[in-house]
């Protein structure tokens, strides 16, 4: 088995040497080495250029979003980000994503090094995850899209009647982009409550849902336990924690809890799509998009089978294939479609 190349630029020693240890000994990976700063990174990476960059942000001499940008730029490679990123800074993390990051990974600013140790999986899961990308798909995607915030109607929610259609949507590597892409087509006034998986840590999936409201006409939040599920309002499962929806009469309320991870994740695009199958049946639709692994095909045939509209992104599209190709696989899916087209299965269902 080919093993992916792997190369750490952190100017914190610690990271480098614990980074530098867990790739060396897991047989997937082959450790190229690390550099304090991109600049130093460079004139190592050139004599053997590396599958995935494992990145942080602030370092000397040129910042983790610079060097981001200008690797895309001249020679696309696969990044993860590994930042000591606090809440107020995940507008960065936001930006890391949108110029071509593939994954995202937040280290403390206390206890690094046993974060490191105990997060293995995490970091290896990522780094993979990274290496499968389409990257090429993803920067044209960037480039696609515009990421000025655009006004937006003004709507009093509580006002709205309550709706029985729903759309659940699951994706992972990649879905920052495509969810943006899907979201941002939406009308206010014809779109019915959405509900949302994304893999993302804790804190993050705040952000990227404030930035994903300030650039679509609909209203998207971070899911919180109880909020009703409202037409015109998408809602993004909390980082670190499952959301699933339950049925009130003819209204549908959101509930976040905490559990162990379900297909390594928490959330979990399987929690969620159990639950729609359960409460929502034949009234709702599973989409499920561009994201490493299974999570989420279980769930889509569960959906299916109680009478629900399944779609999955197809393969030219999606940044990496595997959720969408193992729930095709399963024979759970009614439609493929490409991301450009997503919106229109969505538009109007309210």
């Amino acid at each position: 088995m080919k093993k992916t190349k792997v190369f750490v630029i952190d100017d914190s020693a610690v990271v480098r040497q614990v980074l530098g240890e867990i790739f060396k000994t897991d047989p997937s990976f082959e450790f190229l080495g690390s550099a304090p700063d991109p600049i130093f990174a460079l004139s190592k990476m050139n004599e053997n250029w590396p599958d995935v960059i494992v990145l942080d942000i602030e370092m000397p001499r040129m910042d983790g979003l610079s060097f981001l940008k200008k690797i895309m730029a001249e020679r696309p490679t696969p990044v993860v980000i590994c930042s000591t990123l606090t809440e107020s800074g995940s507008n960065t993390a936001m930006i890391a994503l949108s110029l071509g990051a593939s994954e995202i990974i937040t280290k403390p600013k206390i206890g690094l090094k046993d974060f490191l140790n105990e997060s293995t999986i995490q970091l290896t899961d990522a780094v993979i995850s990274a290496a499968g990308s389409n990257l090429n798909r993803h920067t044209n995607l960037n480039q696609k899209l515009s990421i000025k915030p655009q006004s937006k109607l003004i709507q009093d929610i509580s006002k709205i009647q309550a709706t029985e259609k729903i759309v659940a949507i699951g994706t992972s590597t990649g879905g920052t982009i495509a969810l943006e892409e899907v979201l941002s087509k939406l009308p206010l006034g014809k779109t019915p409550g959405i509900v949302i998986v994304q893999h993302m840590p804790e804190k993050f999936t705040e952000a990227f849902a404030k930035r994903l409201d300030s650039i679509c006409d609909i209203n998207v939040k971070e899911g919180k336990n109880g909020d009703r599920v409202l037409p015109g309002v998408a809602y993004v499962a909390p980082g670190n924690r499952h959301m699933t929806i339950k049925r009130s009469g003819a209204q549908y309320l959101i509930e976040v809890m905490d559990g162990p991870l379900v297909n390594r994740h928490k959330p979990s695009v399987d929690v969620l799509f159990r639950s729609v199958a359960k409460q929502a049946g034949k009234n709702a639709k599973g989409i499920i998009m561009t994201g490493m692994g299974d999570d989420g095909a279980n769930g889509l045939l569960e959906m299916k089978e109680a009478g629900a509209e399944t779609i999955a992104q197809d393969e030219e599209t999606s940044v990496v294939f595997g959720m969408p190709k193992e729930a095709i696989k399963r024979g759970c899916v009614d439609h493929i479609l490409p991301l450009g087209e997503i919106y229109k299965t969505i538009q109007g269902y309210a």
